[in-house]
């Protein structure tokens, strides 16, 4: 991978004394990168970190002009294999917080602050921002079909893991330092059930996880995947709860 070390012209701001990096893995972004970027609150976030998955876009040449330090992988490395390389370049800038956000603009980036100061209060170690516990998903354009694969995943996995989460399936999450740096990342899938395996095993690991509602945009520019990889991501999904599930029951 290449790194453009050029860093924006942020003041350190911090949220209860803990510096706050915003990652966001890019793939194809260059039409909505922008206004991602503006609606993050620049007063909480210290550093913004785009992570370039080998776009064809010009998604590199934005984020460079809006003068945001970039790191560039040479080849696609999937959505998973795009987060490994955004926490661990968080935690080498020295973050205590590291708040996801996907650079679609399909996520409001205007709750970062809620969400880092959640993980900063002490009383969660992992905050994921629910589309579910918004009023209506449906009507806020939320796909039926996703809404309802979304509520049949997440019981089965609530009944498998014994846990009551409104939803397992976000893209927008907040960790804290000592869960990115615990958790066995490199491990886990480059693909997109890499999401879940991070919820499984920082539930695995006794972390604490908060729920904060959050509205969700669908256009044509943000991002989705395609039906055959979505059943692989739903076998996934349940085979990561069926893997804890027995696992407790092993350490029962």
């Amino acid at each position: 991978m290449a790194c453009d070390t050029r860093v924006s012209s942020y003041n350190t701001h911090m949220v209860n004394g803990k510096k706050v990096v915003v990652v966001m893995p890019a793939y194809h972004a260059e039409k909505t990168l922008e206004r991602t970027v503006a609606e993050v609150p620049r007063d909480i976030a210290d550093e913004i970190l785009v992570v370039d998955d080998a776009s064809g876009d010009n998604t590199v040449e934005v984020a460079r002009q809006l003068g945001l330090r970039t790191i560039v992988h040479k080849k696609n490395l999937g959505y998973g294999g795009n987060q490994k390389t955004c926490y661990h370049a968080a935690l080498e800038l020295g973050a205590e917080i590291v708040v996801m956000v996907h650079p679609d603009y399909q996520y409001s980036p205007r709750l970062v602050g809620a969400m880092a100061h959640m993980i900063a209060s002490g009383h969660y170690d992992v905050v994921l921002g629910s589309r579910i516990l918004t009023q209506n998903a449906v009507a806020g354009g939320m796909p039926r079909y996703k809404y309802i694969a979304n509520r049949l995943l997440t019981l089965t996995q609530n009944l498998l893991m014994g846990q009551k989460l409104s939803e397992y399936h976000t893209g927008y999450r907040a960790f804290s330092r000592p869960v990115l740096a615990s958790l066995p990342l490199a491990k886990y899938s480059n693909d997109f059930v890499f999401d879940n395996q991070m919820i499984c095993g920082a539930i695995g690991a006794g972390f604490r996880i908060g729920e904060i509602s959050c509205p969700t945009r669908y256009f044509a520019e943000a991002s989705s995947i395609n039906f055959r990889r979505s059943v692989t991501y739903g076998l996934g999904v349940l085979r990561c709860a069926w893997q804890h599930n027995q696992w407790r029951r092993r350490s029962s």
